[in-house]
């Protein structure tokens, strides 16, 4: 049966590396033993995985994305604590464990997406509905879908507004069947999502039809990667142009296909660097509903590897914190 697995102290203190003389997130992060614990929780930031890649093998994309969320986790939790960001900011909640499918046809595979959407979306609402900010790493992009669905029920069924950094615009035709291509597009269509936009979009991966819905959507918009090539400006101050009439409630999304080089279920060698994203986070003073990390792998089904993936995605994570940290209130 598919569940959600709630981490007790001893499942961090599994993951963490003491060393004598120093103090690690491990050693200062949160836990609950209910979900209903949350509430009462001093964190403001709750750590969750998705480990799946269902979504992406029902997109036809190589498998592996399940294999971000241990790795980061390994890696956040092993991180200094200091006066840059302590621990107890963050409540380390714990994942989803999602049974594959008996059967592995893009039809059953889809269906089982539909499954995850049901399992997500009530934990995300739950987090934010007790004023805290999930941060969600996956899995596949399908997953956007389920947080910003549990978003939008926790804002009082207020519509949501998401940035995506990313080199695809997952608006795939919902009627395909749930898939990580298409986690905006059913967003959008169910009525959740209202202005979306993506930052760093590749014009090779745009076909006619989206393009055209870009550009006549109103709330809709994108920034091409090919016109970051192009400008003098910094990628921070396009970023600030782009995002400037970003209305909350609004969900951040970080696409690790987006990043060059980085072992995704696309990866590119054309994209961001991984400074420039945190460029983007360290400067950030929006208060976003969520981040959602996502498409990242350790290891892939075709046997590619890289161990730096969780790294990575630790870097990302600590910088949203301490970025927006001095911007909530005590009393938030």
């Amino acid at each position: 049966m598919d569940s959600f697995k709630i981490y007790t102290q001893s499942d961090i203190s599994a993951l963490t590396n003491q060393r004598e003389g120093e103090e690690k997130l491990g050693e200062r992060v949160l836990v609950v033993s209910s979900l209903d614990q949350i509430i009462n929780s001093s964190a403001k930031f709750v750590l969750l995985g998705i480990p799946e890649d269902v979504g992406i093998r029902a997109n036809f994309g190589v498998a592996g994305a399940k294999t971000a969320w241990k790795a980061s986790l390994k890696a956040i939790l092993n991180t200094q604590s200091n006066s840059f960001l302590n621990g107890e900011e963050i409540l380390v909640l714990g994942h989803f464990e999602i049974e594959e499918p008996a059967e592995q046809s893009l039809q059953s595979l889809r269906k089982k997406v539909n499954q995850i959407d049901e399992l997500v979306y009530p934990i995300v609402q739950q987090i934010i509905a007790a004023n805290k900010i999930p941060i969600v790493i996956g899995g596949g992009h399908n997953n956007a879908f389920p947080i910003i669905y549990g978003a939008y029920l926790a804002n009082g069924k207020q519509q949501i507004n998401v940035v995506n950094i990313d080199a695809h615009t997952d608006l795939r035709n919902p009627a395909e069947g749930r898939h990580s291509g298409n986690g905006f597009s059913t967003a959008i269509l169910k009525g959740y999502l209202k202005q979306y936009k993506i930052f760093g979009l590749h014009q090779n991966y745009v076909n006619k039809a989206i393009a055209s819905q870009i550009a006549k959507d109103k709330n809709m918009s994108a920034f091409y990667f090919e016109e970051l090539l192009q400008t003098e400006s910094s990628i921070v101050q396009e970023w600030a142009n782009f995002t400037e009439n970003l209305a909350e409630p609004c969900g951040l999304e970080i696409d690790l296909d987006s990043i060059a080089n980085i072992l995704s279920s696309a990866t590119t060698p054309s994209g961001f660097a991984l400074d420039d994203i945190r460029k983007i986070l360290i400067k950030n003073t929006m208060k976003y509903n969520y981040l959602h990390i996502c498409e990242g792998a350790e290891k892939l089904s075709d046997s590619r590897e890289d161990l730096t993936t969780g790294k990575t995605i630790a870097y990302l994570v600590t910088d949203f914190i301490k970025a927006l940290r001095p911007h909530i209130s005590p009393q938030q």
